[in-house]
């Protein structure tokens, strides 16, 4: 065991001493035996489970699944953390890394009580057992990995690289709690996790909790070894203490040498994260601290076998998954699973009808304390309503006689609304804005008025609302910001996300592994509805004229489109009092993730608050102010700001080069109305989708993203071969705002021709208005190239009727 003591903070040293009694040593070492004897249980048997028979085939998995590698590590961490638990009182939390270390977590949740709590039916004997073994990676029973069926979790274990990011976002404002995280070697090679090590420059140690890693070392992923433990053992000290950590490290593999080696170098850790919070909260200690870690290397499948078929695996990668499979084909591994189940001595463990001994169970903490049972891994059961103000104070004052004559930045008046929202809990501090460096270029800079952004690290001068007690979390790494939220929503707290619309694709995998939880979690009576996810996108497609192509791209509402209709909601409000409602509902929502798109350039206003919540609460409808009255020629049907702006102007330039056309406006705000009802729960139905949209005119639809989306949505409908969609179609540049929409013909111009030429009784002008057409867009491409600039009719338009 090494460390050296390069705190901030004074620490009391002591001579080592031992802390851990025969009898407690002994007793630790068999709860270790106990949940490495399940794990292996669970990932090899169906039948049999305490041996009480000699190991038959029938006993076994036909299919063996699972990983053996990391877990006994994981349960070694596991029964420390337990004394610890009970020895200093703690409140305490444990996310692991290596996510596939499932058994472990399951096993050690058993041995607590927490799962047949949870679920009956897994009783604390040879049946309860037996019923754990069967139903890990079974049909219809639990995954293999760390995953919302187990207790004590937030942390999705199937994909790498998050767990440190959710630790830190469990964390925060919660001063009470140690958040214990494991950090595989291999998932230390992940961009997230890489970056995740950061976080501790916004931990604050006077009202945040605090977080231990430790980064276990077994040496091997998959199939190779990993990075961090093939680097020189002081290059990895000084990569931990480059950022910013008191690293400790333990090395071995004599269980009860470590035993006590890690008692003593836990204790040591927790005492320093016991000073920094007391220097912080009684001493008014300001600086940042560097808080322990913990460099834990042990051999990969510890304890399990030491070779198979002449190959070594025990601190391989052969002993990363199953270390041996091939049962059926080769008797001899039979043997070699009995004696390595035998080895662990089940019959010490548990008495006669299978419970676990009462010596032995006794040194787990009791009631909440358990890891399994902490509430903090299950939001819900702490979350408190949002308190939001009435967004109706913050309404934009739109005249019906006179719309759209003023420009309004509508996310600067959202950004008012959230610094409301903060400042009305400020108490609870149960609130937090996320985003990667962009509040004030999305014009949400309000939101940080009298609360600051979050920061421990240095400060200059001439820096601006960086302050250690900060409410708005700003890093240039989506994905810091998207783990923080997650972590900090998992553990019962409220979060908005804004990003720039292009680059939230960054955090495509982790919303993939959040919508995965939250669907699971809905058929989980014991897991409690957490707030939603909720994101603002701006910076949007048709206003990144000035970044050009590389900030382009609509796509993630694509994204979001293929997840379960009852987790995924999407809202693209044309103005500022509909994206104020929207916001609203999103706040106050439970277990959704809610994606909001809305441009931050001025652009006009065209809904009374009434009519916007109205309107929002519709999710699509007809603006009668923009229509004809009657039966219409043609619908123009649009969705996003930009398009909602170029539909009104194109049934303006249709009004005018057709007299007499009837044309009807239908602006859709929720995305999911489109659907039918049987798909969604927004759907609207067929009889209201067909008096909006009716089933025989043609319609022309302006969407914000790619086309294709309208179709998907909408393909099930009477009219659908009549809806001819235009949207983003992969053509950027740097040009000015209305060339992006004529390189996507999603531009007035375009939209006019294509209704023309969809009107049967206009048929015979289709041709005149084809050349009329490219007559405009010819004049506008040599005005843009030579003045840099929108026409003025285009910059200056205003809308009306007639």
């Amino acid at each position: 065991m090494t460390n050296e003591t390069n705190s901030n903070v004074e620490v009391p040293t002591q001579a080592p001493r031992q802390l851990l009694s025969p009898e407690l040593l002994n007793k630790m070492d068999a709860y270790w035996r106990a949940a490495n004897y399940l794990s292996v249980g669970q990932i090899y048997l169906k039948d049999n489970p305490l041996l009480r028979k000699p190991l038959t085939l029938d006993d076994v998995k036909p299919r063996l699944l699972g990983h053996w590698g990391t877990t006994p590590g994981l349960n070694f961490i596991y029964v420390h953390l337990n004394r610890a638990i009970c020895e200093r009182n703690l409140n305490m939390m444990y996310i692991i890394g290596p996510g596939h270390g499932g058994p472990g977590i399951v096993a050690n949740t058993y041995l607590e009580g927490s799962y047949t709590e949870l679920y009956p039916a897994v009783e604390q004997n040879a049946d309860g057992i037996k019923r754990l073994f069967r139903q890990f990676s079974w049909p219809l029973g639990i995954p293999s990995h760390v995953a919302p069926e187990t207790p004590g979790s937030i942390h999705e274990g199937g994909e790498l690289g998050y767990s440190l990011v959710h630790a830190y976002g469990a964390a925060l404002d919660n001063p009470d709690l140690i958040v214990t995280c494991i950090v595989g070697d291999g998932e230390s090679e992940t961009g997230p996790l890489a970056t995740s090590w950061h976080s501790n420059k916004f931990l604050n140690p006077a009202t945040d909790g605090a977080v231990l890693p430790i980064l276990h070392l077994n040496g091997y992923k998959i199939a190779n070894p990993t990075i961090l433990a093939r680097i020189p053992h002081a290059e990895l000290e000084d990569l931990m203490r480059g950022y910013g950590y008191e690293p400790f490290t333990l090395e071995g593999h004599e269980p009860h040498t470590m035993h006590e080696q890690m008692a003593q170098v836990l204790d040591t850790m927790l005492d320093r994260i016991a000073a920094i919070q007391k220097a912080a909260r009684e001493e008014g200690n300001t600086e940042r601290p560097r808080w322990p870690m913990l460099i834990f290397k042990t051999p990969k499948g510890w304890t399990g076998p030491k070779t198979v078929d002449g190959k070594p695996v025990e601190g391989t990668w052969r002993a990363h998954q199953v270390p041996f499979a091939e049962l059926f084909e080769k008797p001899d591994h039979l043997r070699l699973l009995e004696e390595w189940m035998r080895s662990y001595k089940p019959q010490e463990l548990f008495d006669e009808k299978g419970r676990f001994q009462t010596e032995f169970a006794d040194i787990a903490p009791k009631g909440r304390h358990r890891m399994g049972m902490n509430p903090h891994a299950n939001g819900g059961l702490l979350l408190k309503p949002l308190v939001v103000p009435s967004f109706r104070d913050f309404k934009v004052p739109v005249n019906p006689t006179s719309r759209g004559d003023k420009l309004i930045e509508s996310t600067r008046v959202l950004g008012e609304l959230l610094h409301s929202t903060m400042e009305a809990n400020l108490a609870e501090k149960n609130f937090r804005v996320f985003g990667p460096d962009e509040t004030a270029s999305n014009r949400l800079q309000a939101v940080e008025e009298g609360v600051g952004k979050a920061w421990m690290a240095e400060t200059l001068p001439v820096d601006e609302l960086l302050s250690p007690t900060g409410r708005v979390m700003e890093v240039l790494s989506e994905h810091l910001c998207q783990g923080w939220l997650e972590g900090y929503l998992l553990t019962g707290r409220h979060g908005f996300f804004s990003c720039y619309e292009a680059f939230i694709h960054i955090v495509d995998s982790m919303v993939n592994q959040h919508a995965k939880w939250l669907k699971v979690t809905r058929e989980i009576p014991w897991r409690k509805p957490i707030a939603s996810l909720n994101y603002l996108l701006s910076s949007h497609v048709w206003r990144q004229d000035h970044n050009g192509f590389s900030h382009q791209d609509p796509g993630f509402i694509d994204h979001l489109l293929n997840k379960k209709s009852d987790i995924v909601r999407i809202y693209l409000p044309p103005d500022a009092n509909t994206l104020l409602s929207v916001a609203d509902h999103c706040l106050r929502s439970r277990n959704y993730i809610n994606l909001i798109v809305a441009g931050k350039q001025p652009e006009p206003q065209w809904l009374t608050m009434d009519e916007a919540v109205q309107h929002c609460i519709a999710g699509l409808g007809i603006w009668n102010w923009a229509s004809d009255e009657g039966e219409p020629d043609v619908v123009m049907a649009c969705c996003g700001d930009v398009p909602t702006q170029e539909t009104l102007a194109a049934a303006m330039q249709l009004r005018a080069d057709v007299p007499g056309i009837k044309v009807r406006v239908v602006n859709v705000v929720d995305l999911m109305t489109l659907q039918p009802s049987s798909e969604h729960p927004h759907g609207l139905s067929d009889e209201e989708f067909d008096l909006a949209f009716t089933t025989d005119k043609p319609i022309i639809f302006a969407f914000h993203g790619y086309p294709w989306g309208i179709h998907s949505l909408t393909y099930r409908r009477h009219g659908h071969d009549n809806i001819h969609v235009r949207g983003y179609k992969e053509e950027g540049t740097t040009t000015t705002p209305f060339d992006m929409c004529v390189r996507n013909n999603i531009d007035r111009y375009q939209l006019t021709l294509d209704a023309i030429k969809r009107i049967p009784r206009l048929a015979a002008t289709a041709e005149n208005a084809s050349e009329t057409y490219y007559e405009r867009i010819q004049k506008h491409r040599l005005y843009v190239a030579e003045y840099g600039e929108d026409l003025p009719e285009i910059r200056d338009w205003k809308w009306s009727f007639r």
